[in-house]
């Protein structure tokens, strides 16, 4: 049986492996989804994508966020993070388990541990914007509580057909 932990980043080594995850994250992304490749306006556009992964410390710095870390045998194989999006509300960035983590609930694991720091760091509400066709994610947060939204004012046009919201209180 797999040795399985989920763990929060704290050192500047914690925060180079949550780097590492999302550029494989991205790196999976664009081979599963060769049709959303990079491009001008997509938030996986290379240099935007750099640009949060070189913050992600500040982005979701405690206690208004954490970053947390999946090891499967003591293997980095996926993260969740979050930061406060409004008073109370916390906004979830980045949730992915590698190929070689799947298979063992770490996506339901790194939620509910999430929620938990959430609760402790008094947020009610916790929202995040995802791609349409990552129906497998979409699945999952259904099972924790998740509910449709509506898009935000202000949301461009043009991504208003491939990206859905949702919501789900924590307390």
């Amino acid at each position: 049986m797999a040795q399985i932990t989920v763990r929060m980043a704290q050192t500047p080594a914690d925060f180079d492996i949550a780097r590492g995850l999302c550029f494989e994250w991205l790196d999976w992304h664009w081979r599963a989804f060769p049709a959303d490749g990079p491009r001008n306006g997509n938030p996986m556009n290379p240099a935007a994508f750099q640009t949060e992964d070189d913050n992600l410390e500040s982005i979701h710095a405690r206690p208004q966020g954490a970053i947390l870390l999946a090891e499967v045998d003591g293997n980095p194989a996926g993260c969740v993070m979050y930061h406060a999006s409004e008073p109370g509300v916390a906004e979830i960035k980045h949730l992915f388990v590698n190929e070689g983590g799947r298979g063992h609930g770490l996506g339901r694991l790194l939620l509910e541990q999430m929620f938990t720091a959430m609760i402790a760091d008094d947020y009610r509400m916790v929202h995040f914007s995802s791609a349409r066709f990552l129906a497998d994610a979409r699945r999952l947060y259904e099972t924790v509580g998740f509910k449709d939204i509506a898009q935000p004012d202000g949301f461009p046009q043009h991504f208003r057909d491939f990206v859905y919201f949702m919501e789900r209180p924590l307390v």
